[in-house]
C-alpha cells in the first residue's frame, strides 16, 4: 500500500454508477488517492446480489469507496444528492441517457449549480444513431468485431473478461484526469462521455488498420498466419498444455541448441523465421512430437534459463499462488462487506516504485450514510426520520 501522498488525494468523486463500467472509472480515481462516494438505491447496487460470473463485480470495482443509500426518487433523496454534488468536483454515472435528466442530476442541470463540476458519463454508444439502444459488454464486442478476431471461423466468441466494461470506466477516468487537467487552466468544469462500442472499436482498430494497409480483411485469432514460426499452446506429458514461442532467427538457435536440436538447425529450409512460417504444416507436427515427450515444469524450466518466452497456461484462481504478484506486492488483503478476508489485484501500475493499495474496504450498503448527512449538516433527528421514511438507508437498515 502507498504510504507517500496520492496524486488525486482530496478531489472528491460522486458516482452514480453500477454494474462494472462506471465503478471501474470511481475505482481507478479512488485508487489513486480521491474520495469516492457511492450512491446507492435504498436495496444496494444490484451487483451485491450477483451470483455466478458476476460475484466478483462488486467486490472487484468499489474498494476504496464510501456508500451511501439514498432513496433519488424522492423529493427528500433528491434534495440529499444536490447538497452531495454541491460538494464534489466530479459526477460519474453510467445509467440510461434520460435516467439522470428525469432526477435532475444530468450534466446541464448540475452544471449551471457549478460550472467548475466535471461530470463523467459512460454510455454503450456516444451520441448517434446507436444511442438508444441497449449495450453489453458481449453486444459491443459481437457488433464491435472483437469476438470474430477472437473465436474460429463461423464460431464468434466473447473475450474471457469484461474487457470494454473495464477499459471503458478507465477511458472514463482518463478523461476526467484530462478534465481536471483543464480546469486547472480556465476555471471551468466540462462533460466527459466514454462508451462501450467506441472501446471496443479503439480495441480492433489496429485489425482495421490491418485491412487499411493490405487490403485483406484480418482473420480471427485461431485461423490467422501468425507472423511467428512458432508461438502457440502445445499439449505435453500427462496432458498438460503450456504455451511456447520462438520468435527470431537468434531465438531459433537458442531453443534447437538447448533441446539438442541439430537435424532442425541444419536444416535450410527453417533458416529464417519466415521459411519456417512458410514450413509450419510439416514443422509444427515434428515439434509437438519432441515436446510432448516433456513435462511442463521441465519445458517452463528450459525455456526460462534460455531466456524463451514461454506461459504455463493458468486458470484466474490460480494466480493468486502466484510468485511474482505475492513476492511484488500485486495482491492486496481486503474484506469483504460480510467480514471474509480476501486478497484482490491492484492497479498494474506503480507510482515512484509503490502500488496504490487499498484504504477502504468494498462498504456494506449504506455504510457511511450517517457521516455523509452529519458532514452535510444534518442533525441525528434529521437523520432519524430520513431512515424511518426509507429515503436514506445505513448499514444496519
Amino acid at each position: 500500500m502507498a504510504t507517500k501522498p496520492l496524486p488525486y488525494a482530496g478531489i472528491r468523486v460522486v458516482e452514480f454508477t453500477h454494474m462494472v463500467m462506471g465503478p471501474t472509472c470511481g475505482m481507478v480515481l479512488a485508487d489513486l488517492g480521491a474520495e469516492v462516494i457511492k450512491v446507492e438505491p435504498i436495496a444496494g447496487d444490484n451487483t451485491r446480489k450477483l451470483l455466478g460470473s458476476g460475484a466478483g463485480f462488486f467486490p472487484m470495482f468499489n474498494r476504496n469507496k464510501k456508500s451511501i443509500a439514498i432513496d433519488l426518487q424522492s423529493a427528500e433523496g433528491r434534495e440529499i444528492a444536490l447538497k452531495l454534488v454541491a460538494t464534489a468536483d466530479i459526477v460519474s454515472e453510467n445509467f440510461k441517457p434520460d435516467t439522470m435528466k428525469k432526477l435532475g442530476l444530468d450534466y446541464h442541470a448540475l452544471a449551471k449549480l457549478d460550472p467548475r463540476l466535471i461530470y463523467v458519463s459512460h454510455k454503450g454508444f456516444l451520441p448517434g444513431p446507436y444511442d438508444h439502444r441497449t449495450a453489453l459488454d458481449e453486444v459491443v464486442q459481437m457488433m464491435g468485431g472483437l469476438a470474430y478476431m477472437t473465436g474460429r471461423e463461423g464460431d464468434p466468441l466473447r473475450a474471457g473478461t469484461s474487457v470494454n466494461d473495464i477499459m471503458g470506466g478507465m477511458f472514463g477516468a482518463i478523461g476526467a484526469m484530462a478534465a481536471l487537467a483543464a480546469r486547472e487552466k480556465t476555471g471551468n468544469g466540462q462533460q466527459v462521455q466514454s462508451a462501450l462500442f467506441e472501446n471496443n472499436v479503439f480495441l480492433v482498430a489496429q485489425h482495421m488498420m490491418q485491412f487499411a494497409v493490405t487490403g485483406k480483411p484480418a482473420a480471427p485469432m485461431p485461423a490467422r498466419i501468425s507472423a511467428w514460426a512458432v508461438y502457440d499452446v502445445f499439449t505435453v506429458k500427462n496432458g498438460e498444455q503450456i504455451f511456447l514461442a520462438v520468435v527470431s532467427d537468434t531465438q531459433w538457435a537458442i531453443f534447437c541448441e538447448a533441446f539438442d536440436y541439430a537435424d532442425l538447425k541444419a536444416d535450410v529450409r527453417l533458416a529464417s523465421n519466415n521459411d519456417r512460417v512458410r514450413a509450419r504444416e510439416w514443422m509444427m507436427p515434428i515439434l509437438r512430437q519432441r515436446m510432448a515427450e516433456k513435462s511442463a515444469a521441465e519445458l517452463s524450466a528450459m525455456f526460462e534459463r534460455n531466456g524463451l518466452p514461454f506461459a504455463p497456461i493458468t486458470r484466474p484462481d490460480q494466480l493468486f499462488g502466484d510468485i511474482h504478484l505475492n513476492q511484488t506486492g500485486g495482491l492486496a488483503p481486503m474484506t469483504l462487506p460480510d467480514g471474509r478476508a480476501v486478497q484482490t489485484a491492484l492497479l498494474p501500475l506503480t507510482l515512484d516504485d509503490e502500488r496504490p493499495g487499498v484504504r477502504l474496504n468494498p462498504p456494506k450498503l449504506g455504510e457511511h450514510t450517517t457521516e455523509l448527512l452529519r458532514e452535510l449538516g444534518y442533525d441525528a433527528a434529521h437523520i432519524e426520520s430520513l431512515a424511518q421514511k426509507k429515503i436514506v438507508a445505513g448499514e444496519n437498515e
